[in-house]
């Protein structure tokens, strides 16, 4: 009983050793395991080589063989035990190297979650910054609201100083001939009238019924124009094309939000004179509001009259008239034939109609455009003042290539411009000096 209880300690003693060792421990003990059953099943095997030897020898001299075999029997048990044990502990090992590399790439998950963790500090700060400067800028923003006002109303204060002001507009727009393209800014100033593309804001508004740009884009818009109004081109597009990707992977290619951002980056590119790359995302945009809005959407007329503006600076004048056309057919629909917008896409078209040589569909454009601004806005609205003086410029530039004019007549010309028959007697004598006859 004594030697029992003896024996169960020491079981009991030697299991809580093996408790208590490492991993490393364990792996080192299996390996020297591992050594001593290899060296027991060679020495097996060695042995069992010699009884099957010495049983052939008795056999061939007709001895009794039941010891050699009961021995040998003993001795492949031995071996396949041993074999046995040689496949757990190489189980052993195996389990072994797994946990050692599970435990490594718990390691490496450690170290980049805590890498993680650190660039999420140091991007909120980034982000507190940026909004901080965002503030600041609409601040100066606001500042340079107030100041343009401040400009376009002592601007306006000029014209009653002298009439000297007029007769240089009048010798200026003599000398300079209507031009296509965008504008170099945003006033309305003496200049002969050019193409104007729709701005994002009035795309805004446009694209109200359906679809409304949120709020992001817009400020995101106002950046971008205040770096490019700076030159700082290298800030803008990669700031554009950073957006169009993010927009793209959380919303796909075809959304509106990548129509509007398309539109803003091919506005930068249209101040860098990338005219093409800027008809190409244009192009792009009109695609995706085609197919996310409709053919018919206001939106799609926003882009059709910037990609025409933007073939027209091109030269592209037969490629852009029948984009301008579709953009008036879709705001004529929308908005209504006598909408101020209609008109602003007809001055656009007559000026395009103007550099292919089509007069007389100038002269109509014009006379319709007028018609709308009178009656919408008011015989004192600037658009209508500017659109008489398109008239003026274009009847001008029509006496100076032919030689008589039938489909103008004095009373006619006269209440286009609301000045006496006598007066307009006087205008149609000094342009029978530019070779022209008025019937």
């Amino acid at each position: 009983m004594e030697n029992k209880e003896l024996e169960e300690r020491k079981k009991i003693e030697e299991i809580g050793k093996m408790t208590a060792l490492s991993q490393e421990d364990i792996i080192s003990n299996t390996r020297t395991v591992i050594q001593g059953l290899e060296t027991l099943k060679n020495e097996h095997n060695q042995i069992l080589y010699s009884l099957l030897n010495s049983m052939k020898t008795i056999k061939k001299e007709n001895g009794d063989t039941n010891l050699v075999e009961e021995k040998t029997n003993i001795l492949k048990k031995s071996v396949d035990s041993i074999e046995l044990g040689l496949g757990e502990a190489q189980v052993m090992m195996s389990l072994a190297n797994h946990l050692q590399t599970t435990e490594a790439e718990k390691q490496k998950l450690r170290a980049q979650v805590r890498r993680l963790c650190q660039e999420n500090a140091w991007l909120r700060d980034e982000l507190a910054n940026a909004q901080q400067k965002l503030l600041l800028s609409e601040q100066k923003v606001a500042t340079i609201e107030e100041e343009k006002k401040h400009l376009e109303f002592m601007n306006e204060m000029k014209k009653y100083d002298t009439n000297e002001a007029q007769v240089n507009e009048e010798k200026e727009n003599d000398q300079s001939s209507l031009d296509l393209g965008f504008p170099d800014d945003d006033d309305d100033s003496g200049q002969p009238e050019v193409l104007s593309p729709t701005q994002p804001n009035a795309m805004a508004q446009a694209a109200s019924g359906g679809y409304e740009i949120p709020a992001r884009l817009r400020t995101l818009h106002n950046l971008v124009i205040q770096y490019a109004s700076q030159g700082r081109y290298e800030v803008a597009v990669p700031l554009c094309k950073q957006a169009l990707e993010d927009l793209e992977k959380n919303s796909g290619h075809d959304h509106p939000d990548v129509a509007t951002m398309l539109n803003i980056l091919a506005l930068v590119y249209r101040d860098q004179g990338k005219y093409k790359e800027a008809a190409n995302l244009l192009n792009d945009a009109l695609g995706i509001r085609e197919k996310t809005l409709g053919p018919d959407h206001p939106a799609v007329a926003a882009t059709l009259n910037n990609l025409a503006v933007l073939y027209g600076k091109r030269g592209k004048y037969k490629d852009a008239e029948p984009l301008c056309k579709r953009a008036l057919e879709i705001r004529e629909k929308v908005l209504g034939k006598d909408h101020a917008d209609v008109a602003k896409q007809l001055n656009n078209l007559a000026l395009l109609c103007q550099n292919q040589g089509k007069h007389e569909e100038v002269e109509r454009y014009y006379q319709r455009a007028l018609e709308i601004y009178q009656k919408e806005l008011g015989p004192d609205d600037p658009n209508v003042a500017k659109t008489k003086n398109n008239l003026v410029n274009i009847f001008k530039i029509f006496f100076h290539k032919i030689k008589s004019v039938t489909s103008l007549s004095v009373e006619y010309f006269s209440k286009i411009f609301a000045i006496p028959i006598t007066l307009t007697l006087y205008l149609s004598v000094y342009l029978v000096k530019c070779d022209a006859v008025i019937v």
